[in-house]
């Protein structure tokens, strides 16, 4: 018999919605491999008519506009997080001292001290606490990252981590809160994008000594919505460029995050470079990945990997992954870490992981503020 992991929600947005969508198809999940069943009870937010759209939702039992009442339900287990970086904090605070567990979007807070202060509260609590990410548990990344644990590639040389976005190339796109410092902080596009670019690096062992940030602000004000212009103050691309350690040797990794990147829509990719081969993924060619090899003459050779998914499905292989597809693995990664029972397999991230994004950020504000490298 399934355990049975009961999720309430607070801020019923998109990605609230998107939660909903992968608990109603939990059932495609292969049982032995996730043997918990989750279940949608609670949601929370300040809007009626979002809380109107989870009335059509099966076995969601407690609407509410105040979240104390979603963390007093004796019918939630699990809580899910996502409102605005300026929220992180206090919310997640309440969430760990209810004695529920949670899933925390990212970036965990809106600045270092914040992430670290959320960070203390959980192990201060016991309370089981990840952070999202979704786009490393696709096919093609979980390749890139096994190939890359293997050794196969030889002595690394280089790393390359992206997530691109285009649609703020557009000046008449209308500023939401995500374009504000004060809520969503100083780091910008880089808590935004950032915990997606870093997570799987981070996992193998690859977090940086040195960085020095390069990072933009295009458009300086948008349309408000109510015809007149909002001033838009965080920044719109990141671009880091680190220094690893790798058995004592410095290798450069590069990440970059940007919501100006032409012709690029939702765009994430990771490529691995060692002297015996290569290894990258993008989400451009979501069945697609890239392997090199080394030998008498240089290739690139393409492997079409279809739906190969780390917490097997229904789904038919020769399917093609996509968004609510990860998504779904993430929460299976959640669910079954949290009954003990991920063994080897990937995993969401952790809160150490989370803070060290954070310790990232952080040093490339002051690197760009300097125009120097600057240490971590």
């Amino acid at each position: 018999m399934q355990n049975v992991m009961r999720v309430g929600i607070i801020g019923g947005g998109l990605m609230g919605r998107e939660a909903a969508s992968a608990f109603g198809r939990w059932f495609v999940l292969d049982r032995e491999r996730v043997p918990v069943r989750a279940e949608l009870t609670a949601v929370c937010d300040l809007q009626p008519s979002l809380l109107e759209w989870f009335k059509g939702v099966p076995g969601v039992r407690l609407l509410t506009r105040d979240h104390r009442e979603l963390l007093a339900s004796p019918d939630v287990d699990v809580v899910y997080v996502a409102v605005p970086h300026n929220l992180h904090e206090s919310i997640y605070v309440d969430v760990l001292r209810a004695g529920k567990d949670l899933l925390a979007e990212k970036p965990f807070g809106i600045d270092l001290g914040a992430a670290e202060r959320i960070a203390h509260e959980a192990r201060v609590s016991g309370r089981f606490v990840r952070c999202s990410s979704e786009f490393p548990f696709l096919p093609g990344a979980q390749r890139v990252f096994e190939t890359a644990r293997s050794g196969r590639l030889g002595t690394l040389l280089e790393v390359r981590s992206c997530f691109w976005h285009a649609s703020d190339l557009d000046p008449s796109k209308p500023a939401n809160w995500k374009r504000q410092v004060r809520t969503c902080g100083e780091i910008g596009v880089m808590g935004d994008l950032g915990m997606h670019v870093v997570h799987v690096p981070f996992r193998l062992g690859w977090k940086p000594v040195r960085v020095y940030g390069q990072l933009q602000k295009i458009y300086g004000e948008r349309p408000d919505g109510k015809g007149g212009m909002a001033v838009c103050d965080t920044w719109d691309n990141a671009m880091l460029h680190t220094d690893v350690l790798v058995e004592g040797r410095e290798v450069p990794v590069r990440f970059e995050m940007k919501r100006l990147a032409p012709g690029a829509t939702n765009t994430w990719s990771l490529e691995v470079l060692g002297t015996e081969g290569g290894a990258r993924f993008s989400t451009a060619e979501p069945k697609t990945y890239w392997e090199f090899q080394r030998g008498k003459e240089q290739a690139w050779s393409r492997i079409d990997l279809g739906f190969a998914s780390v917490f097997p499905t229904i789904t038919g292989g020769i399917f093609e992954p996509g968004f609510p597809d990860c998504f779904q693995q993430m929460w299976a990664a959640f669910a079954v870490e949290r009954a003990g029972l991920l063994g080897s397999r990937f995993g969401c991230v952790t809160p150490d992981e989370a803070v060290a994004s954070h310790q990232l950020f952080s040093a490339a504000l002051r690197s760009h503020e300097a125009k120097a490298a600057v240490a971590l």
